[in-house]
């Protein structure tokens, strides 16, 4: 077995994951109204703000909780900070039967630079 480093783990999930933009998550939050947003940062950071509607699990316990939060057909949208951990829950989301999701490319600093809005 070969050994892996963090930024090697998320390069591989890069390749499984689909990310959307700022700009294309707004856009799927209209048109599909359905869609569930996560954020996977630890509670200090969720304390800073959140997107609008999204529900805070941190990526620690994801797996153990996401189903109570979201059906495995449900379009899932996570983020955290930048757009690492993120890009890893959703593919282990994905492993998990999870049939449409994606990762916030450049979490929520994307976010906010592109002019989203925040809640909290």
């Amino acid at each position: 077995m070969t050994n892996k480093s963090y930024h090697d783990l998320i390069r591989e999930s890069r390749v499984r994951v689909k990310e959307v933009t700022a700009a294309e998550t707004r856009r799927l939050l209209q048109e599909k109204p359905g869609t569930v947003v996560i954020d996977c940062r630890e509670p200090n950071e969720v304390a800073l703000g959140v997107l609008p509607g999204a529900i805070a699990i941190p990526r620690g316990v994801l797996e153990q909780n996401v189903e109570r939060v979201a059906p495995r057909d449900a379009k899932v949208i996570l983020y955290c900070a930048s757009g690492n951990r993120s890009v890893l829950a959703a593919d282990v989301l994905q492993q998990m039967g999870y049939t449409d999701v994606a990762s916030l490319a450049g979490g929520i600093r994307a976010w906010i630079d592109e002019g989203g809005d925040i809640e909290g």
